[in-house]
């Protein structure tokens, strides 16, 4: 294949569609340096009312995971993004507003359900547009921009929030400029960023697989004229046209059940993606770093210091799940999570607080960040066919949200029972476990191009073996 590709065209188009992963991180992190803020405003106490709060999002995430892949797969890739943009334009908007706790939850589920169809579609997207051998780093490109979202969040909740003197009364905080107004203007910054997103969405084109899978050939072989000079578009296109002529469709449930060996990796890893437990950092750094010894001021500029080396170590990890692979990425991540998240539980447990807590967080985060963050979404990006990657890869998002629903609303409760000792060791054996998942289950998918991966899975699974696997799928 003629490999003359318009690079800042494919940048273009990947860019725009990983704005949906920006507004992810934004809004899903934003809400942690607001939570001791909202919390005073809405005079929240009880412990279920708290989690409710954090994790109602989740639940609008799962319902936007859900849907995700009918829409995208029904109307396309392009109108499942705007769908996604405007909703949170909507859940911005909501929460700066919100003068209770019912108009806030709901906000809260909006965006979640943007946030759900985002994070099924933008690296679908960018998948199928990307040519294989950069197809994991301008996917990774989605997770990069989630961790830009996430750093953006923090620091606007730095710059917001005021200096909070110590030892205020009840009352005093009450009346502070943070707890009346400040978190407002947290929630209600993302609106900037959402309108952006809207409009450049609608200037990308539709995804090339999805058009010629509904016959509309003559669109999908323009934009991929645009991607690659040549005879880029013509090869392609032959290669896409036999592989959906070589599909036996069942229709779309009974096939992806008939692919269960595939769909369990694309579920399990989704989902060990986020009991790894680095979400909980994000999530209830407050606490976290409370119990390590750091006052509220002190905490907000530590939650900055994950953000950046969230950044950083993304960045590293853009060019390695090409030239590493996706599996020893994925082995690297989960046990060296298991060994620090052990490191914590046993700092904590000696009472060596402070600074070695910090440095050991911020190892894991930059772990996470290099592995499991940006290869889980690569995989579950390539391994559906393409007939049905909506809605596999709708099932594995909704897998993801579900499963970060359960940690985040668990969370508070497993801290209070196990302490923070217990809670890092529980979530060391789930990464051990996961390495033990990946090195059984889990295959490689680099330099292969979608079609490609779909054919050697296909065969794989009726011979009932993982490609580069050591035991059976």
């Amino acid at each position: 294949m003629n490999h003359n590709l318009n690079s800042s065209y494919i940048w273009m188009i990947c860019l725009t569609a990983a704005c949906g992963g920006f507004l992810f991180g934004y809004d899903w992190v934003v809400i942690g340096g607001a939570k001791p803020f909202y919390e005073l405003y809405f005079n929240v106490n009880d412990p279920n009312v708290s989690g409710w709060l954090m994790g109602s999002a989740l639940i609008g995430c799962i319902f936007g995971a859900a849907f995700s892949g009918v829409i995208s797969d029904r109307w396309g890739r392009k109108p499942a993004l705007v769908i996604s943009a405007l909703l949170f334009i909507v859940s911005a908007a909501g929460n700066a507003w919100a003068n209770n706790i019912d108009l806030f939850v709901i906000a809260r589920i909006i965006g979640g359900i943007g946030i759900g169809v985002a994070s099924t579609v933008s690296p679908m997207y960018i998948s199928e547009i990307s040519p294989p051998e950069k197809r994991g780093k301008l996917v990774s490109i989605n997770q990069l921009t989630i961790v830009i979202g996430v750093l953006f969040a923090q620091l606007v909740n730095l710059f917001i929030a005021e200096p909070t003197p110590a030892n205020l009364s009840t009352n005093e905080m009450l009346a502070l400029w943070n707890v009346q107004t400040g978190w407002r203007y947290m929630f209600a910054a993302e609106l900037i960023p959402a309108v952006v997103f809207l409009l450049l969405v609608t200037i990308i084109p539709e995804s090339p697989r999805w058009l010629i899978q509904k016959s509309r050939t003559a669109e999908a072989s323009e934009v991929l004229g645009k991607i690659g000079r040549g005879d880029y578009a013509t090869v392609v296109m032959a290669d896409i046209q036999k592989n959906i002529s070589e599909s036996h469709n069942k229709g779309a449930i009974k096939d992806l059940m008939s692919l269960k060996p595939i769909l369990v990796i694309g579920v399990v890893l989704a989902a060990f993606q986020q009991w790894s437990g680095i979400n909980v950092v994000f999530n209830y750094a407050q606490e976290i770093f409370s119990s390590a010894g750091f006052d509220i001021d002190d905490t907000l500029k530590s939650i900055v210091a994950t953000g950046s080396v969230n950044l950083i170590f993304t960045l590293i990890a853009l060019p390695l799940v090409d030239k590493l692979g996706r599996r020893k990425l994925m082995l690297l991540g989960s046990i060296s999570l298991a060994i620090i998240y052990l490191m914590i539980a046993l700092a904590y447990s000696a009472g060596t607080l402070g600074l070695p807590i910090l440095i050991l967080v911020l190892l894991a985060i930059a772990t996470y960040a290099m592995t499991l963050a940006p290869v889980t979404w690569v995989l579950i990006a390539e391994l559906f066919p393409n007939h049905i990657r909506g809605l596999g890869m709708a099932a594995c998002t909704f897998s993801l949200w579900f499963a970060s629903f359960g940690l985040t609303y668990t969370f508070p409760f497993i801290n209070r029972a196990f302490d923070a000792e217990g809670s890092f060791l529980i979530y060391a054996l789930i990464c051990f476990s996961g390495f033990i998942f990946v090195w059984k289950k889990v295959p490689e998918t680099s330099q292969l191009t979608l079609e490609e991966i779909e054919n050697q899975l296909q065969r794989q699974t009726v011979k009932g073996n993982s490609p580069d696997c050591p035991v059976k799928i």
